[in-house]
């Protein structure tokens, strides 16, 4: 049956005119691989947790090098490559999601530096006077979604942009960023680069796969059936980072300037930054692989684990957990670090298994309805191809390095003063003194950026609270209120203004059904529940 269905695809798949053969040839191969049943069964008796010589605790790691030289040549050594693929459309975003804004409500003392970076790869100087008066730009050569306003923020590209221009200028080195764009994402984004040509750094795309999606009825191309549009297609998933890295040319390309590792980060993990300390480790012990893990909350618990199986590294999804010990990998006492998708790879260890057609990572199905027809399309993900390196290892970062932006929930927590921007880099308060960030629950009415924005009028601090439940039609007021208190007797004497915001504590706010409740400016709430109106003058 499944030689049958690969005999009927091939021919299928090669009148395919819109990818290269490259494309066509992996599309076949991992189409059989799936029909073949091909997947290594896990043996729950052989797990084993990993020692600290498999996974290697951060702290544990030799401080930076304190010889600005010896950092620019061990810089010198690295490319940076964000995965570019995903659209911003379940937060409402259009086009890239690297291309949405994240971070507003700049404070003066954060503007000026920032207004410096970004005006030279955004505007003319001579609109710089109304930009900063205004704090605002927008270009018309960019598309509408990509209109940048410093009043409301930056976009993780632009944040990635000043993080490693500022590598650069700082020692001398030459870290070069890399997008993997999908189909969907590759022409916004060549638009938007073109902002970034005058800055320190060089910034190179290329295009992942793209695979046809399969009839499940018959498993045939769906293109080949008159959808030849962008539905007709799907990205395989950031598991093709390797092989599109050396079809596309920028493997070799990189290899041929010296660079010897290649860090591989989502767009949108605002944690996910160049570490020296992580590359000095690498290349001392020659890993050709390192993943990045962290501890696991209760919000993870479904997240990739690092097991020890049978005397390799290896990533075990949940996917892979048989039904009996579903709850036990769901323990955060046995299995205590998840996956954060920052990947620290050897980029001669990847040309060797391309080539040598050796990466056969777990496949991952993901069915899919396009104009009510089921169709399947197959993934694989980047992480799980731990198992193949030498050498390789996890390395237990701090929480820090994992702040990833896939809800408005999350973008609420790095636009509050929970977070500051340094030189691109969002540095947490260190006026929390809770660890842990906090819990974050928005309703449905909340879930676009765009409606967001609107309900809260501004953003409300957050670095005392604990865990804040919104839900309903609520609207959030302006959380800053001045409080007059006079320095001196006379009440005309200069003022002390304060700032204070809307939520401290426990905070739990859910609109009855069709009530509009609004939460006035200034309102200082701590450990409420709010129902209505009246709850606010308990």
């Amino acid at each position: 049956m499944a030689a049958a269905k690969i005999e009927k695809l091939q021919p299928a798949v090669a009148a395919l005119d819109q990818i290269s053969e490259n494309e066509k040839s992996g599309f076949v191969s991992l189409v059989s691989r799936y029909l073949s049943g091909e997947a290594d069964q896990i043996e729950w008796s052989k797990i084993q947790t990993p020692t600290d010589k498999v996974v290697v605790p951060y702290d544990s790691l030799a401080p930076p090098l304190e010889d600005l030289e010896a950092t620019k040549k061990l810089l010198n050594k690295l490319a940076v490559l964000k995965l570019n693929g995903g659209l911003g459309t379940t937060m409402g975003c259009t086009g890239p999601k690297s291309l949405c804004i994240v971070l507003r409500s700049l404070s003066k003392s954060e503007v000026h530096p920032v207004l410096i970076k970004l005006v030279r790869i955004v505007v003319n100087p001579s609109d710089l006077a109304g930009y900063i008066k205004n704090y605002t730009v927008h270009e018309s050569r960019l598309p509408d979604w990509s209109v940048i306003e410093v009043r409301n923020g930056f976009t993780f590209l632009d944040l990635i942009v000043i993080q490693i221009e500022s590598l650069n200028k700082k020692y001398g080195c030459n870290v070069p960023l890399l997008l993997m764009n999908s189909f969907n994402t590759h022409d916004d984004t060549l638009k938007i680069v073109e902002k970034y040509a005058n800055s320190n750094i060089e910034i190179h795309t290329f295009n992942q796969s793209q695979y046809p999606r399969l009839v499940v009825e018959d498993f045939s191309p769906l293109p080949s059936k008159g959808q030849t549009g962008k539905d007709g297609w799907y990205p395989p998933g950031h598991g093709d980072v390797f092989p599109a890295l050396k079809n596309s040319g920028k493997l070799d390309a990189l290899l041929s300037q010296g660079k010897e590792y290649v860090f591989v980060a989502n767009s949108d993990n605002l944690g996910a930054i160049v570490d020296i300390k992580i590359l000095n480790h690498l290349v001392n012990n020659q890993n050709e692989y390192c993943m990045e893990v962290t501890p696991k909350t209760l919000a993870d618990v479904k997240g990739g684990t690092l097991i020890s199986y049978e005397g390799r590294v290896q990533l075990l999804e949940i996917a892979q957990v048989p039904d009996a010990h579903v709850n036990e990998f769901k323990s955060i006492e046995k299995f205590k670090i998840f996956n954060t998708n920052n990947l620290w790879v050897n980029l001669k260890a990847i040309k060797r298994l391309v080539e040598a057609d050796a990466l056969k990572m777990e496949i991952i199905p993901n069915p899919k309805e396009v104009d009510g027809v089921k169709v399947l399309q197959l993934e694989t993900a980047a992480g799980a191809a731990i198992r193949f390196f030498n050498n390789a290892i996890g390395i237990n970062v701090p929480r820090s390095r994992f702040l990833p932006v896939k809800a408005t929930s999350d973008l609420l927590l790095v636009q509050s003063d929970l977070y500051k921007l340094v030189d691109g880099f969002v540095v947490r308060n260190t006026a929390r003194k809770i660890p842990a960030n906090p819990s974050i629950e928005l309703g449905p009415e909340f879930k676009k950026v765009a409606d967001s924005l609107s309900r809260f009028k501004s953003v409300p601090s957050i670095v005392d609270l604990d865990s804040l439940k919104v839900s309903g039609d609520v609207w959030l007021g302006a959380g800053i209120i001045l409080k007059l208190k006079p320095s001196g007797s006379n009440a005309s004497d200069k003022l002390n203004w304060h700032l204070m915001f809307v939520t401290f504590g426990n905070v739990a706010i859910a609109a009855k059904s069709g009530v509009k409740l609004q939460i006035p400016d200034g309102a200082l709430l701590e450990n409420k529940v709010i129902n209505g109106p009246e709850d606010l003058r308990a």
